[in-house]
């Protein structure tokens, strides 16, 4: 039983370097020993972050020891048809995603997670059965590859088997329990790390899932009239950018509201306490703002800082309220959750947003760079500095146009300050002009004479004087 030997035992460093999502490490060197297949699927967990539910994962192992590298988790498709096409593109995938990081797989460890369907009476042993065959291909694919499998377990309600161990022994044909949770030297040694699990994967898409119940009629009414009223704006040029500022500026609100009412603690209690900080108006307006694209990047700019976590909880709301028929719409601020994850190293919760905005939309061009930037294990860094270099841009075009308009309407108001005085000056002692005007009368250029020119007087002279022409005074 060579999968079980000293010599194959895979080791998880517990820092960053062993790709644990979202975790903080203890120090590089510091390593936990699995020495068992009891041992390895009690580990799965905190590798991924959650527990998998109708998944298959892909671990790549490396080095005499079996480090833990790349991993890999896929839906378990429901037709047995499709396997043998999906186990070739998983193989594959693993090894290219390796293979870019420099370090090719020497070996894989495979994980099948599926709980029974207690409705239709099916038994755990019923879904290994049921399974087998995705297993044999799967390593098969893996085998002509040169990666080959070094385990691969059935995990179903509770209990684990082995494909790869035919020894009864120590892999029974009933299974064998799982370890209680927190007991295991993984459990151990992720607690000291600092490692926490999410929960089930179901538990953490349900945190996008649209409501359900009464509210979702109100909802609906609030989205039918935001997109009546904004949809012909964002589409038109003189109507968007005014639609973008009233977005963006409800949904600071939002964020600054959601920041100072910190949630409870626990899942369902945290979430139904953000639903109850927003109005059907308010998402609806931020819901239908963010479908357009710039909009949207404006507003992957708040990706960072202190306030990241408020963020996160206010497009996790808006995302519960895309509800019949506005599922679609849900795109927009789920990708910017999985966004605002990522940016903050929380992979587990950035890969389970960024499949949930696919599902939703699976044309969703950010979506689909943002997930293949997170699988392919991609530094965020250079994306968050082009959006805050974007948003420092912004704010300085804003400061320069703000200072303009201030001189503008400070040279408008100095030039109209002259214009009141003469007008006041004159007014009602101006006297009705006659045709031909009487001495005092204005015209166009001045006192009752041509433009720019005085006009003269002139008066009777006594007689015998020579007449002449005076100058006025």
């Amino acid at each position: 039983m060579t999968q079980h030997n000293e010599s194959s035992r895979p080791s998880v460093p517990s820092s960053p370097s062993a790709g644990v999502p979202g975790t903080p490490g203890s120090g590089p060197g510091q390593q936990v020993t699995l020495r068992s297949p009891a041992e390895l699927a009690d580990a799965l967990p905190y590798l991924l972050g959650f527990h998998p539910t109708d998944s298959v994962v892909l671990v790549a192992l490396h080095g005499d020891r079996g480090r833990f590298g790349g991993r890999l988790r896929l839906g378990i498709p429901r037709s047995g048809e499709e396997w043998p096409e999906v186990c070739d593109q998983l193989a594959e995938t693993l090894l290219s995603g390796s293979s870019k990081r420099g370090n090719r797989p020497e070996g894989v460890i495979i994980f099948f997670c599926q709980d029974p369907d207690t409705a239709a009476g099916q038994t755990p042993q019923q879904v290994m059965e049921r399974l087998r065959p995705f297993a044999q291909s799967l390593r098969r694919a893996c085998g002509r590859l040169d990666m080959p499998v070094h385990e691969a377990l059935c995990i179903s309600d509770g209990r684990f088997w082995s494909y790869c161990c035919p020894d009864p022994r120590c892999c029974p044909p009933e299974g064998t329990p799982l370890s209680l949770p927190g007991t295991s030297v993984m459990a151990a040694a992720a607690t000291y790390a600092g490692i926490e699990v999410r929960g089930t994967l179901r538990e953490m898409e349900d945190r996008y899932a649209p409501l359900t119940g009464e509210r979702t009629e109100g909802q609906r009414k609030a989205l039918d009239a935001a997109a009546f009223a904004m949809v012909p704006r964002i589409l038109g040029s003189a109507g968007c950018e005014p639609v973008r500022q009233e977005t963006l500026a409800v949904a600071r609100t939002l964020v600054d509201r959601f920041d100072g009412t910190p949630p409870p603690p626990g899942r369902p209690a945290a979430d139904a306490h953000d639903d109850s900080l927003l109005t059907d108006e308010e998402a609806a307006t931020v819901i239908v703002g963010l479908q357009d694209r710039l909009t949207r990047d404006r507003a992957a700019e708040w990706m960072e800082g202190p306030r990241a976590a408020a963020v996160l909880r206010v497009w996790r709301a808006l995302a519960r309220r895309c509800v019949h028929p506005y599922a679609e719409y849900a795109a927009a601020p789920v990708t910017l959750a999985g966004w605002v994850a990522w940016a903050c190293d929380d992979q587990p919760e950035a890969r389970v947003a960024l499949s949930r905005a696919l599902a939703a939309d699976p044309e969703y061009v950010f979506a689909q760079l943002l997930y293949r930037a997170c699988n392919e294990g991609l530094d965020p860094e250079p994306l968050r500095q082009c959006l805050r270099q974007e948003g420092a841009d912004r704010a300085l075009q804003d400061a320069v146009r703000a200072e303009v308009e201030r001189m503008e309407a400070a040279a408008r108001a100095s030039s109209a300050v002259p214009e009141a005085q003469g007008t006041g000056g004159t007014r009602g002692t101006r006297r009705r002009s006659r045709p031909g005007g009487p001495a005092g009368s204005t015209g166009p250029g001045g006192p009752a004479g041509p433009a720019g020119k005085p006009r003269t007087r002139r008066r009777s002279l006594r007689k015998g004087d020579r007449s002449r022409e005076e100058r006025p005074q």
